[in-house]
């Protein structure tokens, strides 16, 4: 069904410089030189927990429209455009990448029609992507429905109440190459009380049909320890038991015994313009995750297909975050204060330190000082915790693979390090050159920046000492890397 409208948009570009304006493009771009002497990838930290700034790399998007047919402003009259996002992580001599192409990706392609059937009612057909808004500063929309489906949405907006009802198919995001339909449904809803408060709330849930016969649907392999599974043991297992047996006696896979759903509900509360708050979003997201479906499991130069939709089936995540816009000298000191916290809990692994069970949490406060209407001073704080909720995860010196639990080290894979917390402190601070003038998000920005990050981790960063945590650090430092230093000459804009 995708093929089609691509095809129109393309035939459509020609139509681009016609008087009327049909077509129309926007875009976002960011690009930045961070040279790393510290064996470093030009990042302060792992990931966007302290906040996106100098944690993030380069990135490019172009949206468009192109109206198909357009009715007279203030009327009812029917209406339809199509609608393209291309995006990526990648810009050529910036990131190890070097801009290649394969890491770009339609990420929107959707045909939208209004007024027909009823007035103000606007038909969506393709991705379905919607959400109540950002956190800026982490750069994550944790209130976000849809955007794992293809299918078709009707939205009603009335100015004061937002609808939106919507089904389609999630299941290429979900499975890709073990692609198997995800029958999904949800709706959003937001209520506007006057012009200082928003309320808003929304689902979706995905169901998997059993299809016998299929490779990539619900099947399990009996008898399988969890252990095994996080090892990629399983059939080195198998023949460790049955010596005699050969690979073609491995159990068969069997239907899994439930269905396999996944779900997610979030909500928004949204209020501001009043005194020195501008607004303030709090967004919330509570989700089951959807089973995965199998993996290749290979001992010895023989492999077979495991299927794990009963050990991948309770996995949940929670997520909350807040930012506050704030004024506190007009035309002279702007600020932005958010938190997040989040839960990953995965309740068939009780052994394995990892990602899957963990809380997070972080704050961030960014104060933007105006020197002049383009000249401005930017000062962030942040800091976070990370606990791993199944043991050891996480090295507090280069040797700590030797002091783990009871000063045996786990090089096989369940447990890394000797601490279970991993905490973060991140500053920065620089010149930043606003041509638009004022507001902690006016853009384009020309930014000048100095950051370091304390750490409880040995080399918290992305790092060429080792590949894994559970490898020893071959190329060893001179010692323990708890401060990473970093100067960064960068550019952000929309248009």
């Amino acid at each position: 069904m995708r093929a089609p409208y691509l095809l129109l948009l393309l035939a459509g570009l020609g139509y681009a410089q016609a008087p009327d304006s049909r077509f129309s493009a926007g875009g976002y771009f960011r690009i930045m030189a961070r040279p790393d002497f510290q064996g470093g990838n030009g990042r302060l930290g792992y990931w966007n927990l302290n906040g996106r700034l100098m944690n993030e790399g380069p990135y490019a998007a172009l949206e468009m429209k192109l109206d198909l047919l357009q009715a007279p402003p203030g009327t009812t009259d029917i209406w339809a455009s199509l609608h393209a996002r291309v995006e990526g992580g990648s810009v050529t001599t910036a990131d190890s990448n070097n801009g290649n192409l394969i890491n770009f990706k339609l990420s929107q392609l959707y045909a939208r029609a209004g007024n027909i059937l009823a007035p103000n009612v606007v038909w969506q057909l393709g991705t379905l992507q919607y959400f109540f808004g950002d956190l800026g500063l982490y750069d994550t929309r944790p209130a976000q429905i849809l955007e794992d489906t293809v299918g078709m949405s009707a939205r009603y907006n009335s100015g004061v109440v937002d609808v939106m009802l919507a089904v389609g198919d999630s299941g290429f995001t979900a499975r890709g190459l073990q692609y198997v339909p995800l029958m999904t449904a949800g709706g959003a809803l937001r209520v506007r009380l006057g012009s200082h408060v928003e309320l808003g709330g929304g689902g979706q849930v995905a169901v998997e049909p059993f299809i016998a016969g299929n490779r990539n649907s619900s099947y399990v392999t009996p008898g399988v320890a969890y252990e095994d599974f996080a090892r990629k043991e399983v059939l080195r297992r198998f023949i460790e038991d049955n010596p005699m047996s050969e690979v073609e006696q491995f159990p068969l896979p069997q239907a899994a015994a439930q269905t396999n759903v996944s779900w997610r509900v979030v909500g928004y509360l949204g209020f501001g313009k009043l005194g020195p708050i501008r607004w303030n979003n709090f967004f919330a997201r509570y989700q089951r995750l959807h089973p995965q479906n199998s993996y290749s499991d290979s001992w010895q130069g023989r492999s077979v297909q495991v299927f794990t939709a009963d050990l991948t089936r309770d996995r949940y995540a929670l997520q909350l975050g807040n930012e506050m816009q704030l004024q506190l000298i007009p035309d002279r000191l702007d600020a932005v204060w958010s938190t997040l916290y989040g839960q990953d809990r995965d309740y068939a692994n009780t052994i394995v330190a990892n990602e899957t069970n963990r809380t997070y949490m972080s704050t961030i406060l960014r104060l933007q000082l105006y020197f002049t209407r383009t000249v401005h001073l930017l000062l962030e704080n942040s800091i976070s915790q990370e606990t791993s909720l199944n043991g050891n995860a996480f090295r507090t010196t280069f040797e700590s693979i030797f002091q783990n639990t009871a000063g045996v080290p786990d090089s096989r894979g369940l447990e890394f390090g000797d601490s279970a917390v991993r905490n973060n402190w991140q500053l920065k601070t620089g010149i930043v050159l606003n041509p638009t003038g004022f507001g902690i998000y006016a853009r384009p920005s020309i930014r000048l920046l100095y950051g370091f990050q304390l750490s409880s981790q040995h080399a918290a960063f992305g790092n060429a000492f080792v590949e894994r945590l559970d490898q020893f650090d071959a190329f060893k430092p001179t010692g323990t890397i708890s401060w990473h230093h970093l100067v960064s000459l960068e550019s952000e804009g929309w248009f």
